[in-house]
């Protein structure tokens, strides 16, 4: 919580994909009122009721390219062969929604992944080859 309190003055606000929340979202209440107080500063790009990507400045609120523009046919097709060539944990299989939150941050630019699966993380990382993402274990 103490690394999400820092990212409140990021002119762009924390990503939490969208599959990555259905994953995470369990009907325990203590779980989901802790997830519902975070997501109140971050973003689900593409969703409706959430908050945007980029926060208001003096000069109006610009757009974050890569939060408005969604997955295309060539990202997915890329997450498919990036399973094939990932080489995640002993007994894990790849997961295309780690995969999608990788390409994510690829697509972002010097971005922080927080997550606790820092191993699957970098090894989709490495096939995906992004010159500036740094992941942080949770």
């Amino acid at each position: 919580m103490a690394l999400h309190e820092g990212l409140r003055a990021a002119p762009h606000r924390a990503l939490v994909l969208g599959p990555v929340l259905a994953q995470v979202w369990r009907p325990h209440p203590a779980l989901v009122h802790m997830i519902s107080g975070a997501l109140k500063d971050c973003s689900v790009p593409q969703s409706r009721a959430s908050e945007p990507p980029m926060r208001e400045t003096r000069v109006g609120r610009p757009e974050c390219i890569a939060c408005a523009t969604g997955p295309d046919l060539a990202d997915w097709r890329r997450i498919g062969t990036a399973q094939g060539h990932a080489a995640p944990a002993p007994k894990k299989r790849p997961d295309a929604v780690d995969l999608w939150v990788a390409l994510a941050a690829a697509r972002h630019g010097s971005a922080v992944i927080f997550t606790s699966d820092p191993d699957d993380i970098r090894a989709y990382l490495a096939v995906l080859n992004p010159p500036d993402v740094l992941v942080v274990a949770v």
